[in-house]
């Protein structure tokens, strides 16, 4: 089997505009299609029935050509067959989390704030491995999805440089 990248990464989110809003002024998303799902295929792809939902792709600014996707986060309204929120814990087995890199962890932290977002903690130091001197932290979006910041410390930001121009 070949892989050729990762398409996305979906998450449901109980309001669909209220998620767009928080992901593009939080991160600087841009969105770049909307859709609705609302047939036999949907509901066969999701294992929901009754399912009907509705879908739309976001993509960091500038790279909503690349292959091979135009996106690479999913937001998914159920508007029929929704069920009950959870709210994750980043050791409960099936949960996951999305890591965005940021360039001023500080700034986006306080944007987390005051759209409704919850800091798990507040930026740590890496300390140790791959990461070290880089600056951290877990989050929660609106809905309790797991989402993690990193601000690269200067070594490893230097090191990953090098890989893209070498």
């Amino acid at each position: 089997m070949l892989t050729f990248g990762v398409l996305h990464h979906g998450l449901t989110v109980s309001d669909l505009d209220r998620s767009i809003r928080w992901y593009c002024e939080v991160f600087d998303l841009v969105e770049v299609h909307r859709q609705t799902g609302d047939n036999e295929y949907t509901r066969t792809l999701v294992g929901v029935p009754g399912a009907a939902i509705k879908v739309a792709q976001l993509a960091l600014t500038g790279q909503h050509e690349l292959w091979p996707s135009s996106h690479f986060i999913e937001l998914i309204e159920y508007v029929c067959a929704g069920g009950d929120a959870l709210r994750a814990v980043p050791n409960q087995p099936g949960s996951s989390h999305l890591a965005f890199v940021v360039s001023d962890i500080e700034t986006v932290c306080a944007r987390v704030i005051a759209r409704g977002g919850v800091l798990r903690n507040d930026p740590v130091t890496v300390t140790a491995g791959i990461n070290k001197g880089s600056r951290a932290c877990y989050l929660h979006d609106p809905d309790g999805h797991i989402l993690e910041l990193m601000q690269y410390g200067r070594e490893r930001e230097a090191q990953l440089r090098g890989l893209m121009t070498g």
